[in-house]
């Protein structure tokens, strides 16, 4: 969050959220899945919890709360608090099913409870956001789809895309970028490695299919569906954060290391499993956003242009047709009031409501041919601009930081006084094909100036692509974690966001009681093997292991640890001079093992999220040196992290790029 109007992450009470105006008129309202719109410093169990789900009108939340998780393994809420998965990856448990799960049971309940009682169910899955986490047998009926590569992919797309009149017939199939790699210039281990991305992300979005088919099929089975509104829809186009290659631990991508060809294949078989938190080339991306250009973080239509797919049964003329009216995510709100029958109140808790931008799309649900009523609507991605106006769109060819084969390779403008910008009509040209800036200069300066006053209106300036000029706006913590914290067995997960910062150096100091050469367990663990530290014993022995997405140290004691009271003490401190680290254990007080450290490590463990645990640990472990749970078969009184007196301050950019993908 920003200390800047429209950027500081929490909804202001004049903008009363959709489930709270339902909640009020008497629908039950329940959330399940990711909810992205809880800021940073405020997902611990200190809250405050007023952007959370039940903070926002919701009365019931299984989920998650930040920007991705781990499908096999992840940070889960359950309303107002973490709780762990209800079974391990090994037996059998995929996020994905478990939402489904949950939302089943939520509506079941709700309707069992009171049968004529109006439901709103928001049902956001995890996927298909990276990591693409799908057992085998959903890959399987797709091995060798993809082996003709994602330039003859995309011609096929297009072409069935116009014969079920998905888009005009006329519609132009945009190139590939010339800075994207075409299939023929690829090895035979490229190709092979890249068409096994696609195999793998065709089974994550069959196996998510499923599982909405599961949630639909429970409301038909109650006799809901019959009444009930759905709305299916995607919150942006394909993703291409794994840049060139793909990856096949996107906690890379944070890190600003590059991706390797040869790294890709070590992990081919297990591709979407376990071992992996992967994420496929830009060039599928580009290929699944068929026919618009670029993806995700940009405001061309690649990046923006979603499906919108609606159930309403006997309210929606000529069911199974596509609608050309231009409609945007801020109209589903007024569309679900007006099919409700309510009003959009003026007050809410006293507060007087802002003026919704959006406009309801039901008279072009029942009539395909009403007029469109969508006529401005600004767009803003990290620097990427555009606008639409009445039919036509002007788009800026600006690039991006942040993501690494994209600084050195895209073609564009990194400077906003020279982005171009370029006008398309519309109305006839599907996909952003045809410039038609030099026939139009003075509807394109007019478009122009209509974005930043648009901009200006909805607090997007002031506008960046970085990250560097946004330090000094930073909110920080309102509660920090100090310099030293100490943990106790007995609670839950501590949020990662409440731990010192360990970055520039720290000290953890553990004080124990041991059985001698069989005490076996976690001391205290936080992520696991794609990023994370544990501090464990496995026949008496002390392992300390640091895992970061490029590699993993690791420290242990020689000989088993002496029974009875011990403390146990890892130290970290940065080189001088930009030369290696230092990482040492020692055991009552008595160094036993030490190792250099080149590069640094992370300031942010996770994407998803995780949580400190004293005594154990959950879902993936940090080293394959033990097994989940993994309880300590010792005593453990308390765990104490602390950043070492002195410790480097991160560079401003470091720590806002942290920031950015941890949330």
């Amino acid at each position: 969050p920003l200390a800047y109007p429209g950027y500081t992450a929490r909804l202001p009470k004049s903008a009363a959220s959709l489930p709270r105006l339902l909640r009020d008129v008497g629908y039950s309202t329940m959330a399940v899945g990711k909810w992205h719109l809880t800021p940073r410093w405020h997902r611990s169990a200190a809250g405050p919890f007023d952007t959370w789900p039940l903070g926002v009108g919701f009365e019931r939340h299984y989920g998650f709360l930040q920007g991705d998780a781990n499908h096999w393994a992840p940070n889960l809420v359950c309303d107002n608090h973490y709780i762990e998965a209800p079974r391990r990856p090994e037996e059998g448990y995929h996020l994905s099913e478990d939402l489904a799960d949950q939302a089943i049971r939520m509506v079941q309940d709700q309707q069992q409870a009171a049968r004529h009682k109006p439901f709103f169910l928001y049902f956001a899955l995890g996927a298909m956001h990276a990591p693409h986490h799908v057992a085998p047998e959903w890959v399987a009926p797709y091995r060798g789809k993809f082996d003709k590569g994602w330039d003859a992919w995309r011609q096929e797309v297009f072409t069935r895309q116009r014969a079920a009149r998905v888009v005009p017939e006329d519609t132009v199939l945009t190139p590939r970028p010339s800075w994207v790699q075409g299939w023929d210039d690829l090895s035979a281990d490229e190709r092979r490695m890249h068409a096994r991305q696609q195999e793998v992300f065709a089974g994550f979005l069959t196996h998510t299919d499923a599982q909405i088919g599961r949630v639909l099929s429970s409301l038909q089975a109650q006799g809901l569906l019959e009444n009930t509104l759905v709305m299916v829809f995607s919150d942006n186009g394909a993703s291409a954060e794994g840049g060139k290659h793909g990856s096949v631990n996107e906690h890379r991508f944070t890190a600003h290391l590059p991706e390797s060809v040869s790294a890709n294949l070590a992990a081919y078989d297990d591709w979407g499993g376990f071992s992996t938190y992967n994420h496929y080339s830009w060039a599928w991306a580009w290929a699944g956003n068929t026919p618009h250009k670029l993806w995700k973080r940009y405001t061309w239509l690649g990046g923006t242009r979603t499906p919108l797919i609606v159930q309403w049964p006997g309210r929606i003329a000529q069911p199974g047709t596509v609608r050309s009216q231009f409609t945007h995510v801020v109209d589903l709100l007024p569309t679900i009031l007006e099919a409700v029958g309510i009003d959009a109140p003026e007050q809410v808790d006293g507060v007087p409501q802002q003026v919704m931008d959006g406009t309801s799309l039901l008279a072009a649900l029942e009539d395909p041919g009403a007029a469109e009523v969508h006529r401005t609507q600004y767009f803003e991605m990290l620097g990427s601009r555009s606008i639409f106006h009445e039919g036509w769109k002007a788009t800026t060819n600006h690039i991006s930081t942040g993501v690494l084969d994209e600084e050195e390779l895209a073609i564009g403008s990194r400077d906003f006084d020279d982005d171009r910008w370029e006008l398309f009509n519309l109305s006839e040209d599907f996909s952003e094909a045809v410039d038609r800036a030099a026939e139009e200069p003075d509807r394109l300066r007019q478009l122009i100036e209509l974005w930043s006053a648009e901009a200006e209106r909805n607090q997007v300036l002031p506008i960046s692509d970085g990250m560097l000029d946004r330090f000094s706006g930073f909110i920080g913590s309102p509660y920090p974690a100090g310099a030293t914290q100490t943990f106790h067995p007995g609670g839950g997960p501590v949020h990662d966001e409440s731990i010192p910062l360990l970055w520039g150096g720290f000290e953890i100091t553990a004080d124990i009681d041991t059985i001698g050469a069989g005490t076996e367990g976690v001391v205290c663990a936080i992520g696991d093997w794609f990023g994370g530290f544990a501090l464990y014993l496995t026949d008496g022995s002390v392992h300390f292991t640091f895992a970061r997405s490029a590699d993993v140290l690791h420290l242990s004691t020689p000989t088993p640890a002496p029974a009875g009271s011990c403390r146990l003490t890892v130290t970290y401190a940065l080189g001088e001079a930009g030369g290696p680290g230092h990482m040492a254990l020692l055991v009552n007080d008595a160094p036993v093992d030490q190792i250099s450290v080149k590069g640094m490590l992370p300031m942010a463990l996770q994407h998803g999220g995780t949580g400190l645990r004293i005594g154990y640990d959950s879902g993936f472990p940090v080293s394959r040196r033990y097994t989940p749970p993994a309880a300590f078969t010792g005593v453990v009184h308390q765990v104490t992290i602390g950043t070492t007196p002195g410790a480097v301050v991160p560079e401003p950019a470091d720590e806002m790029r942290a920031a950015l993908h941890a949330d």
